[in-house]
């Protein structure tokens, strides 16, 4: 007995102490390794992608000395991947490669044809030139995703022969010409992303063959002809994404056969007008965005019922009547743009209490109580007249003097530049839907918008600097208001006159350097008294940078008291670049002078239309009396002229 609890002992002993081994002096002789061929092939991608912290001296797919980051941030991800079931788990086989925000300056590697088990590619966010290689068309790849570079040429008809490939992600890049037609021969595609490049030409017919793609996203492109009534085949899609496009309206109905869909986004449509596009079987929406579509008529009821809408953005079409007393359903929606239709009749109870991110402005609602602002609800300019709406607004001080300038901080405190010009802080963080009045001075401002997948639940309209400035008065440029919409500024008791419109740009936003974060595009559109005086402004082209300044100056006539200054928004320009839901107006500061002598400071001076008054009173009294004065010396018949010619007359008091 006792010889066997010695035995069962020194048994227990023994396997205590190969375990110890084998946990601090691990055995990898047996263990699965790359393969070598793939090992070399790795080599040259680094060298080609520029990437240099791959270490060689390990294995490629044991995660360690660069080859893979442990629990990265979203976004920031950096792995090779291998798959090591193969020859009796003895040999690996490289299926992954996500290179996200490195920054990398080099080339899209063709040593990528040599890995033969690789499934996906993902070099999202760096700084990568140059074309996407044909030779890729004969991988076995699933997904291949290059947003935010600096790719530029085709895309590769060849790409369509890679017949296992389900998302094809080639968003914020500068790719031009045609969508090749062998695109449509990708049977398995789910994903296409394609905007924010300068693609041109019409849809090609073949991509009706896509019954599988589920999203596609075509914005800030240079398509033409009409959104084609093939998308109708695309019955499994859940998402379209169609900002500026280029494209022609109308919706075609064909849409009604898309009842999966859940995000529906189509703005700054060309083409005529037309009615509200058939979606009353797209029950499952939550996000509809029809913009600047030119849809007219009146609002369908059915939308009441879609409750399970997040956001519905109506803006800037000409739909008319009243809103629909089932839109009551929607009061639980997030956000409810209609801002810029031909709206009329009460504004509706339910919104009123609902008193957040409901944006009512410039439409033709009957008059009520309230005023531009009920809590988070914009209703500016929204009465019946919408002149009248905007003056009732902005006269709400009574205009207890005349102005002849103002200057504004943009998104800043007060702060005085130059020889102590004061520039008036503007710190409002609000801007979803927000009619703002300055009550101590004669300006104000309507914003409009939400900034889509931007991922925060905290929302400001304020960007304060990230970069840096090479700026004169940089005071001016360490904040600004941005809005991802409209967003209009107002002067008002204004003298009727000419001004000088100066707007102060600095991009703060993007950096001026060989990252990533320097290949966003900001574009908008800027009118001044209604008038376009700015298509696809883009800040960093007219400043020669990131971080540098330039001063618009334009001309303005000021008839009503009143001078606008919109910017808004038209689809173009990159959202992603550094992070999503960058886009959008941004403006620095403004300031509005006088293109004309004002009187004098302290109120002794008189205005033009005094002084010409007072010119012409006493031009009329020199004239009768020299007329009485002569009728008299008529009736004499004296002579009032002598040899040195003709007396001058000197008239008491003139």
């Amino acid at each position: 007995m006792n010889m066997m609890i010695f035995f069962s002992r020194s048994l227990l002993s023994l396997l205590l102490i190969i375990c110890a081994i084998s946990i601090f002096f691990p055995v990898s002789v047996s263990a699965a390794s790359l393969a070598a061929d793939e090992v070399e092939v790795l080599k040259q991608i680094g060298k080609t992608l520029g990437k240099e912290d791959w270490d060689f001296s390990v294995d490629p797919c044991g995660g360690e000395k660069g080859w893979a980051t442990l629990n990265p941030s979203k976004g920031f991800e950096n792995a090779v991947t291998c798959d090591c079931s193969f020859s009796d788990n003895t040999v690996c086989h490289v299926t992954s490669i996500v290179l996200k925000s490195q920054n990398l300056n080099g080339t899209l590697p063709t040593e990528l044809v040599n890995l033969p088990y690789l499934q996906e590619i993902d070099l999202s966010r760096n700084y990568i030139n140059g074309t996407i290689p044909l030779e890729w068309g004969t991988t076995q790849l699933i997904n291949i995703s290059l947003i935010v570079n600096r790719l530029t040429g085709p895309i590769p008809k060849e790409l369509g022969n890679i017949s296992t490939l389900a998302n094809l992600t080639v968003e914020f890049n500068q790719l031009s010409g045609l969508i090749p037609p062998e695109i449509g021969d990708l049977s398995r595609l789910e994903k296409l992303h394609l905007s924010s490049n300068n693609f041109t030409g019409e849809l090609p017919e073949t991509l009706s063959k896509l019954t599988n793609l589920k999203d596609i996203r075509l914005s800030d492109n240079h398509f033409t002809g009409k959104i084609p009534n093939f998308i109708q085949s695309w019955t499994n899609l859940q998402k379209i994404v169609m900002h500026a496009s280029g494209l022609e309206g109308p919706i075609p109905p064909g849409i009604a056969l898309l009842t999966k869909m859940s995000d529906l986004r189509i703005s700054d449509l060309n083409g005529t007008q037309a009615p509200f596009p058939p979606l009353n079987n797209m029950t499952s929406l939550k996000y509809l965005i029809l913009r600047n579509c030119n849809l007219n008529g009146s609002l369908p009821e059915y939308l009441g019922a879609v409750t399970s809408l997040k956001t519905l953005d109506l803006s800037f079409n000409k739909l008319s009547g009243e809103i629909p007393s089932s839109f009551s359903s929607l009061a639980d929606t997030d956000y409810i743009f209609l801002t810029g239709n031909l709206l009329s009749g009460p504004v509706p109870d339910w919104i009123l209490k609902k008193s957040e991110n409901v944006d009512l402005s410039f439409n033709n609602f009957t008059p009520g109580s309230q005023g531009c602002q009920e809590s988070e609800v914009n209703l500016f300019g929204s009465s019946l007249n919408g002149s009248t709406g905007i003056s009732s607004c902005l006269t709400s001080t009574h205009c207890s003097r005349t102005w002849y300038s103002f200057r504004i901080n943009c998104g800043g405190k007060e702060v005085n530049v130059g020889s102590g010009t004061k520039y008036e802080a503007d710190t409002t963080t609000l801007g979803t839907s927000l009619m703002f009045v300055e009550s101590n001075s004669n300006w104000a401002f309507s914003s409009t918008g939400d900034f889509m997948d931007d991922g925060g639940s905290l929302k400001s309209f304020i960007q304060k600097n990230t970069s840096i400035l090479s700026v004169k008065d940089p005071e001016l440029y360490m904040d600004a208001r941005i809005s991802p919409l409209s967003l209009v500024y107002y002067g008002f008791c204004l003298k009727n006159e000419n001004y000088k419109v100066n707007l102060h740009f600095a991009e703060i936003m993007f950096t001026d350097d060989k990252t990533y974060s320097s290949l966003g595009r900001r574009v908008f559109d800027i009118y001044i008294q209604g008038k376009l005086v700015e298509k696809d402004f883009n800040i960093v082209d007219k400043a020669g940078g990131a971080g540098r300044s330039i001063t618009m100056t334009y001309d303005a006539i000021v008839t009503n008291g009143t001078l606008e200054i919109r910017f808004y928004w038209a689809g173009r320009g990159t959202t992603a670049v550094p992070v999503r839901g960058v886009y959008g107006p941004l403006i620095s500061a403004i300031s509005v002078d006088p293109d004309f002598t004002p009187p004098s400071e302290g109120g002794n001076g008189m205005s033009t239309g005094a002084v010409v008054g007072i010119v012409a009173a006493v031009a009329f009294v020199i004239i009768l009396l020299l007329g009485i004065l002569w009728w008299r010396g008529s009736l004499k018949g004296k002579d009032t002229r002598d040899e040195g010619g003709v007396n001058d007359y000197f008239v008491p008091g003139i």
